[in-house]
Formats: structure tokens, sequence, C-alpha cells
């Protein structure tokens, strides 16, 4: 069987058709925002994964896990990272109308 490439932009355009596609993808958001941020904070801290977890007293397998977005961090944890990272933790909901 012959397997052919399809890029990744093409598929997009195709599965943002189906509501429930985008309906899983928006409610995914939060999740992949806040990894995006702690990625960022940690590139803008010129530290590793392992640099961070050092000063968290934790595993880079744990940093590793938080930057996926695969897991939602507590407060507690989000404080720890921020302290690492030198940065502050700030929290902010979008408004609703």
């Amino acid at each position: 069987m012959k397997t052919i490439a399809v890029p990744v932009q093409e598929s997009f355009k195709h599965w943002k058709k189906d509501p429930r596609y985008v309906a899983a993808y928006d409610a995914l958001e939060s999740e992949f925002a806040l990894a995006s941020s702690m990625i960022k904070a940690r590139a803008d801290a010129d530290m590793t994964q392992e640099q961070v977890a050092r000063a968290m007293g934790t595993t880079q397998a744990v940093i590793a896990r938080l930057e996926s977005g695969k897991v939602l961090p507590s407060t507690r944890t989000l404080e720890r990272f921020a302290k690492a990272t030198r940065t502050r933790l700030r929290i902010a909901s979008p408004l609703t109308s």
C-alpha cells in the first residue's frame, strides 16, 4: 500500500469544517495557551527543562509534562515554576459577554 503525505494545513482546512472538531479544538485553547506561556517563560529565562526542574525540586520529566499541555498544573506548581523562571504568575480570564 502506498502512503501519501498530506500537508497539515490541508488537513486542518478539512477538519475545521466539522463542528465537533472545532468544539474540541476550542476547548483545548486554554491548555495550549498555558503550555505556550510556560515554554516562553523558560526560554526567556534562558533555562533548560533540567535547570527549571532543579530550581523547582522536581525532575525534567515533570517539566516536560507541564509544557506538553497534557496536564493541568495546580496554582502552587505554577507559582513554583514562575519563581524558578524568575517571572510573575498572573492568572487572567477572558471577558465573557
